[in-house]
């Protein structure tokens, strides 16, 4: 397994915050590399080092306070994450999404009951908004339906991928209103719920270990003080950039470790790796360039200014190929030695393809950058 290192590029040395990052990483070190192999196979969800990372403070450090917000700090500690397993980098974002959704609503009873569990891991979970992202510019239809009814709403539908769940957990979504009122309303989902059901998927290429199921919604009693945002536009706009960049530590943290993989392969290797197009030394470039662009960006997730999100977007595509061409790389580097089950090259390349894949993906972050949303 390679080394997790703190980078100081991206957590300043005079932030409380990077104290957080040290902790993560010891974390990662000696709790999270013995369990990524049955993470990645899927016979492990790893819930109590998740809450583990919550009581280190892992999910709570990108909280607005005096209306500002900065996610420096959880996107690096999901890099650090992601240095050793990208289904474990998956999982933080899912939990620190929910923390950003709970966190920024303006349903006060919602936060004073929900944002401090959340943040502290006390209580999983994570976001279902997949297919809304896919809706707003017009890939999907919304998957659920709800209707007013006293003290709240009763939702119905099904959504098919949902991570990072369990019987006791959370997360967030959207549906329809199909009365005359008419718009979308943001909700936490509580998987408690009788009239929920999670129904477990087909085995994954990778990421088995992640708690993700099909959801499905009976006739489910929404309360009041479980709604997020109505309308929920506004709220999706004020939160989309940080949701997405986010996502940045997955793939920051991917790319470390493959190019700690082709540094490994070097003196073995090195005589014939250096008629490979693609050198550590050029990922390595690309990955300092990515983190002072992430960074730069996470002070200031609330900019609604559009060349801001055009930013975002675009940083976001950037990083989902780089994800697939530095682990394309490794496994290039390692030859016959990473093509074997037991190395992580494989499982690296196969994690680089999620982030590629996972919402928003490659193909719509071009679509978004086209500025085609129908």
């Amino acid at each position: 397994m390679g080394s997790v290192a703190v980078s100081r590029l991206a957590v300043d040395d005079d932030l409380p915050s990077a104290s957080i990052v040290d902790q993560v990483a010891a974390i990662a070190r000696r709790e999270l590399a013995p369990q990524a192999a049955a993470i990645d196979e899927g016979t492990v969800y790893p819930d109590a080092l998740l809450r583990r990372l919550g009581g280190a403070g892992a999910w709570g450090s990108h909280q607005p306070a005096n209306g500002t917000a900065d996610l420096r700090c959880a996107i690096q500690s999901t890099a650090t994450l992601g240095e050793v397993c990208g289904a474990t980098a998956f999982m933080a974002w899912c939990q620190n999404t929910l923390v950003w959704y709970a966190s920024n609503s303006n349903n006060q009873k919602l936060i004073a009951k929900f944002a401090g569990k959340f943040a502290s891991g006390e209580i999983l979970g994570g976001t279902g908004l997949s297919n809304p992202m896919k809706s707003f510019f017009g890939i999907e239809r919304l998957k659920l339906r709800g209707r007013k009814v006293e003290g709240g709403y009763v939702v119905r539908g099904a959504l098919p991928w949902v991570s990072n769940l369990g019987a006791d957990h959370f997360f967030g979504t959207i549906f329809e209103r199909e009365d005359e009122a008419g718009g979308i309303v943001m909700f936490l989902a509580d998987c408690s719920n009788p009239a929920i059901t999670l129904q477990p998927c087909k085995p994954f290429l990778a990421m088995d270990g992640t708690g993700t199921y099909a959801v499905q919604f009976r006739d489910v009693f929404v309360p009041d003080e479980l709604i997020l945002a109505e309308p929920a536009g506004p709220f999706v706009k004020k939160i989309r950039a940080g949701f997405i960049l986010l996502q940045a530590g997955m793939a920051l943290g991917l790319i470390k470790d493959c190019i700690q993989i082709m540094d490994e392969v070097e003196a073995p290797l090195g005589h014939v790796n250096r008629y490979l197009p693609q050198q550590p030394v050029q990922f390595r470039e690309l990955h300092a360039e990515f983190e002072r662009e992430t960074m730069a960006l996470a002070r200031d997730p609330y900019n609604s200014d559009d060349s801001y999100w055009r930013r975002v977007i675009a940083l976001r595509l950037r990083l989902g190929d780089a994800s697939v061409a530095a682990a394309h790389a490794a496994m290039l580097h390692c030859g016959a030695r990473g093509y074997l089950k037991s190395h992580r090259a494989q499982r690296r390349l196969r994690e680089a393809y999620f982030v590629a894949i996972v919402t928003p993906a490659t193909k719509q972050l071009r679509k978004m950058l086209a500025g085609d949303e129908h």
